[in-house]
């Protein structure tokens, strides 16, 4: 099977379990999203749609391939689905000659079901693992929960310490609901101090139709620039006393300064079409938006350059690219770019919208931008830099 065109790049989003998970977070907003599709939930990935998932990513990519698996929870297809998954790499590059293509796998995972089996598999195969705990105990606890409404932070930390023990790379995913981010400073704290160096955080976001903090999870404008600035103030504290931390938010901004591309889409200022890939190999833009209404095709049926270079996907790309009038005359757009379409719904299609954040982030730039720009002159890269792990 041979592509008409090919990719430098392509990283795909995978949902081997579609939206399936054995855990009841409170915010979660894949709920929602499986809830408003004719088919709200398309059952564990065969294994006809994995091989051609990896044939058709292998064989219409020349340079890197990235493959992300997300849920629902993706460990819940099981061990073996990864090494089958990682054996099909290796025959398909082998099989179309992509020997000097860089091939890398991501899992974000609950954590509950690790063990040591999978923690070897993950350092052995060069995994990086993306693991969610929302800072302290008491913080997760309150809405990460078993199907048993029982806390799962005891079972992620112990599973953060497997991975440590088996030298896994991993990334702490933090979401930032309303009340965790009063307490900033106090979670930032809390995740160094279990010597985590890797962290992101999510901000909390509303179901379609939703107006910001209209449920008692999501955020505020002005809470979420709070913790913005309360977070930095930390992070520079240790950056500036040599102990370097890695917070996305944070890496990418210091290397826009820098001159460097952003390596998130959302802060990039218009939508990229990366590729989500659902369990029956349906394939839609952005994870945000797995619905019907921008179901772009199906790898059984066509290929990724045909799906995201289609008509439906240009839609998508062009309805994000509007700037409203505010963002045109505002200093900080340069670095802000209006953020992520999905903190921009309901879009305007011909005046362009504001960000829900748009206050946080004006009010966060305005306290850190002087510190920022230090920063990018503190890690200027030399062949890389420490902003480079994402």
């Amino acid at each position: 099977m041979e592509s008409q065109r090919t990719f430098r790049s392509l990283g795909l989003l995978i949902k081997p379990a579609s939206g399936h998970c054995q855990m009841r977070c409170r915010y979660c907003f894949y709920e929602n999203v499986s809830a408003s599709r004719a088919t709200a939930d398309y059952g564990r990935m065969k294994p006809e749609t994995l091989e051609r998932l990896v044939e058709r990513a292998i064989s219409e990519t020349t340079g890197q391939c990235t493959f992300s698996f997300q849920g629902g929870e993706p460990t819940l297809v099981g061990l073996d689905f990864y090494r089958s998954l990682v054996a099909l790499q290796r025959r398909f590059q082998a099989q179309y000659g992509r020997n000097r293509l860089v091939v890398s796998n991501v899992i974000q995972t609950n954590g509950l079901l690790l063990d040591d089996e999978w923690a070897a598999f993950f350092a052995k195969e060069r995994f990086l693992v993306g693991l969610s705990l929302d800072g302290d105990r008491d913080l997760h606890d309150a809405n990460r929960v078993d199907a048993a409404g029982k806390g799962t932070y005891a079972r992620v930390l112990k599973a953060a310490r497997l991975l440590e023990r088996h030298g896994a790379e991993f990334n702490i995913l933090c979401v930032v609901t309303r009340s965790l981010a009063r307490r900033g400073r106090h979670v930032y704290r809390a995740l160094v101090k279990e010597g985590f160096r890797y962290l992101q955080f999510i901000p909390c976001i509303e179901d379609f139709g939703n107006a910001p903090g209209a449920s008692p999870h999501s955020l505020t404008a002005d809470r979420f620039g709070e913790f913005l600035k309360d977070v930095f103030d930390e992070w520079h504290r240790d950056l500036t006393e040599g102990r370097y931390v890695s917070i996305r938010h944070f890496d990418n901004w210091v290397r826009m300064l820098q001159g460097i591309p952003p390596e998130t889409c959302a802060m990039s200022g218009t939508c990229t079409c990366y590729g989500v890939v659902e369990a029956d190999g349906g394939v839609y833009p952005c994870d945000f938006y797995v619905l019907d209404a921008w179901r772009l095709g199906n790898l059984h049926d066509a290929s990724f350059a045909e799906m995201l270079a289609g008509e439906r996907a240009e839609r998508f790309v062009a309805e994000s690219r509007p700037v409203a009038a505010r963002c045109r005359t505002c200093r900080w757009h340069p670095i802000c770019r209006g953020g992520c379409r999905r903190d921009r719904e309901p879009l305007d299609p011909a005046e362009g919208s504001l960000n829900v954040y748009c206050a946080a982030y004006e009010a966060f730039f305005e306290s850190a931008m002087p510190r920022l720009e230090q920063a990018a002159r503190m890690t200027m890269p030399r062949g890389g830099s420490p902003t480079d792990r994402s």
